[in-house]
Parts: C-alpha cells; sequence; structure tokens
C-alpha cells in the first residue's frame, strides 16, 4: 500500500498541472483578444492574479480530498475549514477584480479630458460611486461568510437573530454619522448635484473635485492645496457649482476711470484686444458704463470663456490690455481725485456763530426769524441787530403766543 502522502504529492502534482493547463489556456485566449481589443489587456490586469490564486487553492483543496477521503485524519475537519476560507477570500478577490475591471472599463469610454464632458463626468462619478459600494458590499459578505464557517459565530448570529431589533438600534445610533455620510454621498452622485472634475467654490475657495467617497469629498483647490469635506456638508450647506450645466462662464472687469474716458473708443478696442487671443470663445463681449458717481464713471466689461481656468486668464489679459491702453491713448482718462478751492467771504464770528456755516434756520438772525415762523419759538435777538430790542421781544412774544 502506497503512502498516503506520497499519493498526496501525486494528486498534488496532477491538480497543480490541471490549474497551470487551465490558466495557459485561459491566458492564451485573453492574449489573442488583447491584440485587437484594448478590454482584454484591461481583463488581464486586473483577474489574472486573484484567478490564479483560487485555481492553486481550489487545485490543493482537491488534492488533500482526493489523498485523505472520508475525513479519516483528526486533522482534516481544521484543513477543510482552512481551505474554505481561503477559497472565500480569493472568490472574493477575484469579484473585486472583475468588479474594478468593468467599472475601469465604462469609465474608459467617456473622456473627460475635452470641453464638453458633461456626460462624462456624470457618468464617471457614479461609476466610481457604485463600484465602492460594490466591493464594500463583496468585503462585508466575505468577511460574514468565513465567519459563519465557525460553529461558535454560528450560535452567536442565532443569538443576534433572536434580538434583532435591539442590535439594529444600538447599530444605528453607534453609526449614525457613518451612515449619515454614505447615504449623503449616494444622494450627492445620483442627484448630480456634485461630480467628479466639477469646479465648485465652497467655504470662499476654488477648486475641483478631485474624489467623492462614501464618506468625504477631496477638493482640489487652485493652488494645489487638497480640501477635505464630509458629504453631509454638501447635502447641508449651499456651494457654487460652476459646471452643474456646462463649463462655459461669464466673467466681468470693472474700472474705475474720469469723466473724459471715450467708452466708444475703449469698445472699438477691446474688440480689437478680444480677437487676437484664443481665451475668448466668441459668444460675448460687452463694454458698459454702469456708475457715474462720486467723480468717477465705473466701466464694466463682460467677456465669456470655455472654462473657469480660461476665463481667469481672459479677465487679467483685457484688464491688462485695457489698462495699457489708457495710459497711452487715454491718459486724461486715468482716474483724479479733484478739490474745489472756495475764495474767503471774510465773515465774521457774528455773522456766522457756528463755525462761519449759515444755514437755512440757524447760524444768524435771519435764519433764526426764519424758524420762528415755521416752529413758533421765539428768536433769540442780538442787541446791535435792533434800535428797539424790547420791541423786537415783544413782538416776538406776540407772534409765539398767537
Amino acid at each position: 500500500m502506497l503512502d498516503p502522502w506520497l499519493v498526496f504529492a501525486l494528486i498534488l502534482l496532477a491538480c497543480l498541472v490541471g490549474a497551470v493547463v487551465v490558466v495557459a489556456i485561459v491566458a492564451a485566449s485573453v492574449r489573442a483578444a488583447a491584440r485587437r481589443r484594448e478590454w482584454a489587456q484591461l481583463l488581464i490586469r486586473h483577474a489574472r492574479r486573484p484567478f490564479r490564486v483560487l485555481l492553486i487553492v481550489i487545485a490543493m483543496w482537491i488534492a488533500f480530498v482526493l489523498a485523505f477521503p472520508g475525513e479519516r485524519e483528526e486533522w482534516m475537519p481544521a484543513i477543510n475549514h482552512t481551505f474554505r476560507i481561503a477559497v472565500i477570500a480569493s472568490g472574493a478577490w477575484l469579484l473585486i477584480g472583475v468588479v474594478r475591471y468593468a467599472t475601469d472599463l465604462a469609465i474608459g469610454r467617456y473622456r473627460i479630458d475635452i470641453p464638453d464632458n458633461r456626460v462624462a463626468r456624470r457618468i464617471r462619478t457614479q461609476t466610481l460611486i457604485v463600484r465602492r459600494l460594490t466591493i464594500a458590499l463583496i468585503v462585508i459578505v466575505a468577511v460574514g461568510a468565513a465567519l459563519l464557517s465557525f460553529p461558535a459565530v454560528q450560535a452567536l448570529g442565532a443569538s443576534v437573530l433572536a434580538s434583532a431589533g435591539i442590535a439594529s438600534i444600538v447599530a444605528g445610533l453607534a453609526a449614525q454619522s457613518v451612515l449619515a455620510n454614505m447615504f449623503a454621498g449616494v444622494q450627492l452622485v445620483f442627484s448630480e448635484a456634485l461630480r467628479v472634475d466639477d469646479v465648485i467654490v465652497v467655504e470662499g475657495e476654488w477648486g475641483r473635485v478631485g474624489e467623492i467617497t462614501l464618506s468625504y469629498v477631496v477638493l482640489d483647490l487652485w493652488d494645489d492645496r487638497r480640501l477635505v469635506l464630509p458629504c453631509t456638508y454638501f447635502t447641508t450647506n449651499p456651494f457654487q457649482n460652476w459646471t452643474r450645466q456646462g463649463s462655459e462662464l461669464l466673467g466681468s472687469i470693472e474700472l474705475d476711470l474720469d469723466w473724459r474716458v471715450s467708452p466708444t473708443r475703449m469698445r472699438e478696442h477691446l474688440q480689437r484686444v478680444l480677437t487676437e487671443t484664443e481665451l475668448w470663445d466668441g459668444r460675448a463681449s460687452v463694454l458698459q458704463v454702469t456708475e457715474a458717481t462720486g467723480g468717477l464713471v465705473r466701466v464694466r466689461i463682460l467677456v465669456t470663456a470655455q472654462d473657469a481656468p480660461t476665463l481667469f486668464d481672459l479677465r487679467c489679459f483685457v484688464r491688462e490690455a485695457m489698462v495699457d491702453w489708457v495710459q497711452r491713448q487715454m491718459p486724461a482718462a486715468l482716474p483724479v481725485q479733484r478739490i474745489v478751492m472756495t475764495p474767503d467771504t471774510g465773515a465774521t464770528e457774528e455773522e456766522a456763530p457756528r463755525g462761519g456755516a449759515d444755514g437755512l434756520f440757524t447760524g444768524n438772525v435771519a435764519a433764526q426769524e426764519r424758524a420762528s415762523t415755521f416752529t413758533q419759538a421765539m428768536p433769540v435777538v442780538s442787541p446791535d441787530s435792533s434800535e428797539d430790542g424790547e420791541g423786537a421781544g415783544d413782538g416776538g412774544a406776540q407772534r409765539s403766543t398767537g
């Protein structure tokens, strides 16, 4: 009778040879397809390793079962249990690779490095969220299946199911913030309120959405910083989305100039400036005088561009060109501050007892008499203003009582 371990070695060798043959056939078929199609290369990159590991584990398990049938050895239940967990783990790994392959294949069909990429950004964002949810579900199921293979855990699971109501309440309270962020992330993605590569303004910061996970959103700011915010922030606070319907934007440039500026000449020069740059998309160009107060006139220029970064560069370009043109062609239009000098009127302190400013109803005797006419008040008359002060005072008293 042959040694069981020798039989095991022979069976294991045969099983491994069979696994290698299967791997070689599958690899040859996929490589043949990879010469003509890109999806095959992507499948090889994601599923090659977990597929090989799964075949090796299955081959070794088959060898043990054939070499030691009937579980006559006392250690065979432990071996079977170990291989069962290994198959579950490698199978979950293979499923995750397939999910990654499928989602990368879907994402690769839609490019986001083109101007009109709203549909591509929506599909990319939703696909990434679906991938994360699916991978999380696969991991949870695999861990649960592995734990349920232990008899002690099965008994614990029965007791947990018996008290499912209390357990669900406790779990809900403990994971309230986590679940809130998870549902907020799903809501953001499938409501299309936020997508990957969207340009948004939040917390006074401008940037692009770099990543949306099940718990947080990563914003790539314009100065290479990263702003990380929880998903619940975007469902409870307002934010600006500059690419919600499209990437085209309208921007303004404002200049405060002197009244001697010529808007007509500025408008003509603006058209020349815009035709010389590729930053302008040609949709709109407007020059208007929006204010004419405070000694200056405010000229507002409106221009359009294909996206936010291009618009910022265009605004800077137009502003610089218009300032240079005003300095060279219309120096009289540069903003100035005017001070009007008036001659001294020679008013005495008696004529202007309140700082030399005679008002309509205050400042001198005549003004106070006018005030008494409207308010029925008794005027204050200086001794030098009338020869008969008492008579004037009586007359004032009569007017006040009449």
